[in-house]
């Protein structure tokens, strides 16, 4: 029997298809495969190597050259024949090896833990695989054409749009009510990973911010395009599920609210946690008070407890026994979570047993949904091993930056003055986590200094346009009078020259001035250009919008940290407690 089949016969451990290959000097696991089939060898710890030729033969008795990717297997298990059967030579040699002192992990297995780790970020919030390696788990993911071709990024940034549904789709889960609904987006996080792969930041959506969701084409059974028209004003978590969205539609809404070009997105269902979590033996979490929530049915007495399976679910979901009982403070649970995943499946021993390892897999590609561009156990293998090199120190998770809706209290809407820095800070790759890189490094202030920036009033700048979009000029200067008060702020044209880059000229008894306008703008010391004369008593600076110029209020340079009130959870912090 096959592994595939162990899914319709559970007395057969895939461990046991492990099979000692003595012309190899490795383990492969022997299927039995179909007409048009390869058969695949795995390897130790569960990483993919390089792709080697070896013989096959094929049907009509002649030999063929194929391409196969070995790897070797952990040898805690002994190896039993399954299909194909391995030789009395390769049971000696698995007994051989049994009988070696215990060897500490390799570099094989250490990579496997770190995919494990990522996976649990993926999975628990709504997606997952980066460590999943065999391909007869590819028939368990459900995959869906979005109409957005974006491949694999391995020479950037990587932006992957995470979803939870809350669907009730998935054994055990139309006790939770509601058992009719297509679902909405009840948990999204955006996954920025740098380009260097030193560090990551989660953000996470509330699910009743008030926002415009984008016209969206949907690919119908028949192979046809319908597009939903867009809507202004709506829940965000409407922008799946409802009138017929599917997860590109909460691409779309993503993509257009933070100006972050997103890859690839990854979505499950309520099964994904319970699996995930009972596959590990359980996630450490922590909470301050006693809770009994009646809505999520969460009991735990105040402190640590490790829990798992529906405990786990109830976790995060649970919203009105935490904080001000909101879905912010479910959010908050749901971090801690998380994080708390990510930790135990790095330091986990299920990730080194072939058994466990297979169940977890099984598991996770089952609540699985992905874009048809990574839409394969393949194409996960190199995500995964493309973005295992992140510690977990430097995984942060934040919450896009909302306000109380005035119109209606039971949701909120994005504040604009916190969230359009933050999300500069993923547009160009900045770190939310201090790393090594980050240390020490002296910011270009443009000249300026420690100069103090002068009050709004006494800011005067002729303001062109030299690349922005067409009427940037004008809103800039409304934006500046209205709502900065800068009242001698000036629309001054068009610019003689076009620029890629935003540029203020200034002389040095304008430093104050300068100063006040790159904090207000967010504009780059790049962008400072000092003249070597002072300007008369009522001269102007010179501000150009160059192509870098987006929109009035937007800051062009992201800033250096975090801005100021947006609450930080890094992954590695253990102490975390729920309040």
């Amino acid at each position: 029997m096959d592994a595939h089949g162990r899914r319709h016969a559970g007395d057969i451990d895939p461990a046991d298809q492990w099979v000692f290959n003595p012309n190899t000097g490795s383990y492969e696991l022997r299927l039995t495969p179909a007409a048009d089939e390869t058969p695949v060898s795995y390897g130790d710890g569960a990483r993919p190597t390089t792709p080697r030729r070896r013989r096959t033969s094929s049907a009509a008795g002649t030999e063929s050259d194929v391409e196969t990717t070995e790897l070797q297997v952990p040898s805690q298990r002994s190896p039993q024949g399954g299909a194909g059967g391995g030789s009395g030579g390769g049971r000696r040699a698995a007994n051989a090896s049994r009988r070696k002192p215990k060897a500490k992990l390799s570099r094989k297995q250490k990579v496997l833990r770190w995919g494990g780790g990522s996976a649990a970020l993926i999975l628990v919030a709504g997606c997952g695989g980066v460590y999943l390696y065999l391909e007869h788990l590819n028939n368990n993911i459900d995959k869906v054409d979005v109409g957005i071709d974006n491949p694999a990024v391995t020479d950037g940034p990587a932006n992957i749009l995470i979803i939870g549904t809350d669907s009730r789709t998935g054994k055990g889960n139309k006790g939770y009510g509601d058992a009719g609904s297509v679902g909405h987006a009840d948990t999204t996080l955006l996954l920025h990973v740098s380009a260097d792969r030193s560090n990551a930041t989660a953000l996470s959506i509330p699910r009743d911010m008030i926002t415009d969701i984008p016209a969206c084409p949907t690919k119908q059974d028949d192979g046809s395009t319908k597009t939903i028209s867009a809507e202004q004003g709506v829940r965000f978590n409407t922008s799946l599920g409802q009138r017929g969205r599917d997860p590109g539609c909460t691409w779309r809404t993503v993509q257009k609210m933070t100006g972050v070009e997103i890859n690839h997105f990854m979505m499950a269902d309520f099964n994904a946690v319970k699996e995930l979590s009972a596959a590990v033996g359980g996630v450490e979490v922590c909470v301050a008070k006693d809770i009994d929530d009646p809505k999520s049915h969460l009991k735990l007495d105040a402190g640590k407890h490790t829990i798992k399976g529906e405990q786990a679910l109830a976790f995060v979901r649970t919203r009105h026994s935490v904080g001000f009982g909101s879905d912010l403070s479910r959010i908050e649970l749901q971090q801690q979570f998380l994080s708390a995943m990510i930790r135990k499946m790095k330091s986990s021993n299920t990730l080194t047993d072939p058994g466990k390892l297979f169940d977890l897999a099984e598991a996770a590609t089952k609540a699985l949904t992905v874009d048809s561009n990574i839409g394969s156990v393949k194409k996960l293998i190199g995500l995964g091993k493309d973005l295992r090199r992140v510690n977990t120190d430097n995984i942060t998770f934040v919450t896009a930056p909302v306000v109380d809706n005035p119109e209606d209290k039971a949701s909120v809407v994005l504040d604009e003055s916190k969230a359009a820095p933050l999300f500069k800070m993923l547009q160009q790759d900045k770190s939310l986590t201090k790393t090594k890189k980050d240390k020490g490094g002296k910011k270009d202030d443009g000249g300026l200094g420690k100069v103090k920036p002068a009050p709004a009033s006494e800011v005067r700048v002729d303001i062109t346009n030299g690349g922005g979009p067409v009427g940037a000029a004008q809103s800039t200067v409304t934006w500046l009078q209205n709502e900065e008060g800068v009242a001698l702020s000036t629309n001054a044209g068009n610019a003689s020259e076009n620029l890629s880059k935003t540029r203020l000229e200034y002389a040095p008894n304008q430093a104050s001035q300068a100063a006040a306008l790159v904090k207000m703008m967010g504009l780059p010391g790049s962008a400072l250009k000092k003249a070597s004369a002072d300007a008369g008593p009522e001269e102007p600076m010179k501000l150009t919008l160059g192509k870098d110029f987006t929109e009035a209020g937007q800051p062009i340079d992201a800033p250096a940290k975090t801005p100021e009130g947006v609450k930080e959870v890094n992954a590695g912090d253990k102490n975390v407690c729920a309040k």
